[in-house]
């Protein structure tokens, strides 16, 4: 079964968030082996760079507003084809600060999902609620109209 990480920086402090992924993440269950790597914030993102670096796993998707800007069902395709080669994926969400070049530079994909900002407690809800549209879609289920 493959395996997805979410590499993010800080902790989710307010309760409905924290809700919220966890009940994505439950739901994910049954598509693949979903792990939650909290990191402690650091000075600055250079800071932080050297421990999300180490916790990368896999083909890794940094966030990043200046990535590429995906459509549900790419973002699907994209996982699919992830899937039929073995990889496992890990998705990292930088702190408030962003994340350094060099993160980004190591990625293999960056994804924006946006040119907005927005606040990155919600930015997990969001990512984990696309990576299981993703799964949902690739499934042939009716969850994406």
């Amino acid at each position: 079964m493959q395996k997805i990480y979410f590499v993010v920086v800080g902790k989710i402090k307010e309760s409905f968030y924290r809700e919220a992924v966890a009940e994505y993440v439950k739901r994910m269950a049954r598509f693949a082996k979903v792990e939650i790597k909290e990191l402690a914030e650091g000075a600055n993102p250079e800071a932080e760079a050297e421990e999300i670096l180490r916790a990368c796993k896999g083909y890794t998707i940094a966030l990043a507003v200046e990535g590429e800007k995906q459509s549900s069902e790419q973002l699907a395709k994209r996982l699919a084809r992830l899937t039929d080669e073995g990889k496992d994926v890990t998705f990292v969400i930088g702190s408030s600060c962003g994340l350094s070049d060099k993160v980004k530079q190591r990625a293999d994909y960056r994804l924006s999902f946006s040119d907005m900002t927005f606040p990155h407690q919600l930015m997990r809800v969001i990512l984990a609620e696309q990576v299981y549209r993703a799964f949902m879609i690739n499934a042939g289920s009716t969850y994406h109209k």
